[in-house]
């Protein structure tokens, strides 16, 4: 059965810095200050695309002694890619079937 996309979480993506920070917690667990270093934001936009992203589930938190640390939630990005898979499927069935509606 096909899902729908999560649209919510597409607008929470479609940020550039936000991709950026997800793109970043990809590869690594980091702070905030390591965040900023990355990506150039100054901390305040930062904490508030992170906040966005914990919010929508994206990041979780971890912190440790006076830093707070952040990791990427995979499932949530595999259950996104997974709904946009089974819209491709089902587009190369459709190709593959050729099924059109006729014009009224």
């Amino acid at each position: 059965m096909l899902t729908s996309v999560d649209t919510e979480l597409m607008r929470v993506l479609a940020d550039p810095l936000r991709l950026k920070i997800v793109t970043l917690l990809a590869r690594e667990i980091l702070c905030t200050t390591h965040l900023v270093e990355e990506t150039g934001a100054k901390q305040t936009n930062l904490s508030n695309h992170l906040k966005v992203l914990r919010e929508a589930g994206v990041v979780e938190t971890e912190p440790c002694g006076r830093f707070t640390y952040y990791r990427l939630r995979p499932d949530v990005i595999a259950s996104l890619a997974g709904r946009f898979a089974e819209l491709a499927e089902t587009a190369q069935v459709t190709a593959a079937t050729d099924t059109k509606r006729t014009c009224p």
